[in-house]
């Protein structure tokens, strides 16, 4: 699934490339990725100019120029890609295109279809905005301000920074790569994270989350950023998929464990 680093490398690909885009006509084909019915969804945009594009949390947020937003959750599958772009020609699963005053189109793609895209007008984003959480590359992402977040909650830790109203953009792979940087097991409730442990979790998160930015975000099936390329970050994961691998830090063979029916992967020796 798309986390903070594949919205972040899409949002950055499509800026400079959509903004002043107008959108002249728009074609549903799955109308089931709509937050609302596709006549809504075209009266709600048509005529409209993209501002550019941005992200909040796992969102890749697209603002109009009157102020409004395209907010959209790419789910597991989703891609945003410009017409343009040298591989739009091989989407094969084109759910939404909006065609552009100037001949292109920006097309959403979604092989399984999880995705959402909802227009938000000024002060309804403004609320929606304030109910995620805090963004792990802010200012305001403080290891003072991780650990006081801990201690209200006893759910481990990986659950924790997966709660997308705690902290807004950490998915199941980032979340495990930190953990492991930082030393703290998966499963550990979030309330007995010291102070130490928590400035080594928002340091290792921070810096995991940049390094994938880095390398354009992670693929292993579907990911492909604003112009249809793979993410370059999954060889240098360092635990999440690689059980019975030797851990690259002590040689111990990394597990994996479901919690919350999702797997963990962790190295035990590391990780205590």
């Amino acid at each position: 699934m798309p986390e903070l680093p594949e919205a972040e490398t899409i949002a950055r690909d499509l800026d400079p490339r959509l903004a002043g885009g107008r959108v002249t006509d728009i074609t549903v084909h799955h109308h089931d990725v709509l937050a609302t019915d596709p006549a809504t969804f075209g009266r709600q945009l048509i005529g409209r100019t993209f501002a550019g594009a941005g992200r909040r949390g796992k969102n890749v947020v697209l603002p109009l120029e009157d102020g409004g937003r395209l907010v959209v959750n790419l789910g597991m599958t989703g891609r945003l890609v410009l017409s343009d772009a040298p591989r739009a020609g091989e989407l094969r699963h084109v759910a939404v295109r909006f065609t552009l005053e100037d001949g292109r189109s920006l097309l959403y793609d979604d092989t399984r279809r999880f995705g959402l895209l909802e227009v938000f007008e000024a002060d309804a984003w403004r609320e929606r905005d304030a109910e995620l959480g805090i963004e792990p590359l802010g200012d305001l992402f403080t290891a003072g301000a991780l650990h006081a977040m801990t201690r209200r909650t006893r759910v481990p830790i990986r659950n924790f920074l997966l709660d997308q109203y705690r902290v807004a953009g950490v998915g199941n792979i980032y979340a495990l790569e930190a953990l492991f940087r930082a030393g703290v097991r998966p499963t550990r409730r979030s309330h007995t994270v010291t102070r130490a442990e928590a400035a080594r979790l928002r340091d290792a998160l921070q810096d995991v989350l940049r390094r994938a930015i880095g390398n354009r975000g992670t693929t292993f099936s579907d990911y492909r950023d604003g112009s249809g390329e793979r993410g370059g970050f999954e060889p240098l994961l360092q635990v999440y998929g690689r059980e019975g691998t030797p851990c690259a830090a002590c040689g111990t063979q990394i597990r994996r464990r479901v919690l919350s029916n999702r797997s963990v992967f962790y190295c035990p020796a590391c990780q205590r």
